[in-house]
């Protein structure tokens, strides 16, 4: 194991280390001992000199160091970060009986931080979004390879934190061969085509399975109430994987909005794919904000609604302005959601919890004059996990409404 050097900690800054937080920032740093370079490992220390973490070194980051172990004894090597992707693979493996489509490594959840690893039935996508992430790049690649038996990698790491680190964006294939243009995955009894090489994320919102799941069973829920089959609208549809969740469910006419005429494209593509009838869906390019004024000014009502926003506030600077927006696409959603019908609304911005979601969404219950009943809190699936010492990485929550 080559050590690169220390990094002393400013008096009192341990604490999050002592409770097994990953990260470092630079404001925490007194002094670096040695030159390493990006990427490197390091020991870091307490004030006092006692040894706290093994961590990968970003000069140019203001997470000026991530984890890897809090175990003194660890010798962090290809073994061991063998070990580490073969463990995170493993806690998967119940998921295939539901789908090939899974997120085989969270990050820091699963103790390799700024390492993503989703598997697209024999196509794995990787993200490397740290310092330390990139240094072990063969590293990793081998170890994922290892675990799975797959041939193929491509590279997506093409986002903006893989900038803050002082990274270039990198995509491409760097295992095996390219991928298809489109490749096809199941999930719950569905197939849905994937673009790894241009989609967003590594292709497909694999996060949002349970609630897509959620979706099929509200609308076969109310297609079994009497009024007939519902009426879906899914705003922010991307490729129409909740629109196809929904049909599935309640087999009623489903309106699907987004501003990409790409995406709707394949969203077409996927609902033929499935054997569903073009007569039961329709597809809107356009702006989301204005589509749901014009759909309250037509006096259209919906059964279920989603609504699956990209990020609002890729930053806390950008909380004020997003819980606006979040605000007034739920205030005009829930004037369109039939008495008795539901509303499933998310947040994928990490800047705004749970907590602060929910207050956004009450204001625009209160705002919008409507009653409605709070069935449960949403999150990302069982592959996403998060660490319970940190709760940095729960970035997708949402919340099913039901009005009376």
């Amino acid at each position: 194991m080559n050590v690169a050097g220390e990094l002393l900690l400013k008096p009192g800054k341990e604490r999050s280390l002592r409770r097994r937080h990953p990260w470092v920032y630079d404001t925490a740093v007194a002094s670096v001992r040695g030159r390493p370079q990006a990427g490197e490992l390091v020991a870091l220390r307490a004030h006092g000199g006692d040894w706290l973490a093994w961590g990968a070194y970003a000069p140019a980051s203001t997470l000026r160091a991530r984890c890897w172990s809090f175990v003194e004894t660890d010798t962090i090597d290809a073994s061991w970060f063998g070990m580490r992707v073969a463990q995170s693979v493993r806690r998967r493996v119940a998921l295939a009986e539901a789908t090939n489509a899974t997120r085989l490594v969270f990050g820091e959840a699963d103790g390799l931080p700024g390492f993503v690893a989703d598997r697209y039935a024999d196509q794995l996508v990787v993200q490397l979004q740290s310092c330390g992430a990139e240094a072990e790049r063969e590293t990793l690649l081998d170890a994922l390879l290892a675990a799975t038996s797959c041939t193929a990698i491509f590279d997506r790491s093409d986002s903006a934190t893989r900038k803050r680190e002082g990274l270039v964006p990198a995509s491409g294939a760097v295992r095996g061969a390219e991928p298809a243009e489109l490749l096809e995955v199941h999930e719950h009894g569905l197939r849905f085509k994937v673009d790894v090489r241009r989609g967003h994320k590594t292709g497909f919102y694999i996060d949002q399975r349970d609630n897509r799941r959620l979706a099929q069973d509200l609308a076969a829920r109310l297609a079994r109430g009497g009024l007939g089959a519902p009426r879906v609208l899914n705003c922010f549809c991307y490729t129409g994987a909740f629109s196809l969740a929904a049909h599935r469910g309640g087999g009623g006419e489903t309106w699907s909005i987004d501003s990409s005429a790409d995406a709707l494209v394949l969203a077409r593509k996927q609902w033929e794919a499935n054997g569903f009838s073009e007569a039961t869906a329709r597809w809107q390019e356009a702006d989301v904000f204005e589509a749901l004024r014009a759909l309250r000014t037509g006096g259209e009502t919906f059964d279920l609604i989603v609504l699956d926003p990209p990020k609002f506030a890729a930053s806390h600077h950008h909380v004020e302005r997003a819980a606006r927006a979040y605000k007034d696409i739920n205030l005009n959603a829930l004037r369109l959601v039939r008495p008795g019908g539901f509303l499933l609304t998310f947040s994928c911005s990490g800047a705004i919890d749970v907590d602060l979601f929910q207050k956004i969404v009450a204001g625009a219950v209160i705002d919008a004059g409507v009653d409605c009943q709070l069935l449960g809190r949403l999150s990302a699936g069982e592959d996403h996990p998060m660490s319970m010492v940190h709760p940095e990485g729960e970035y997708l929550k949402g919340l099913v409404l039901r009005r009376m």
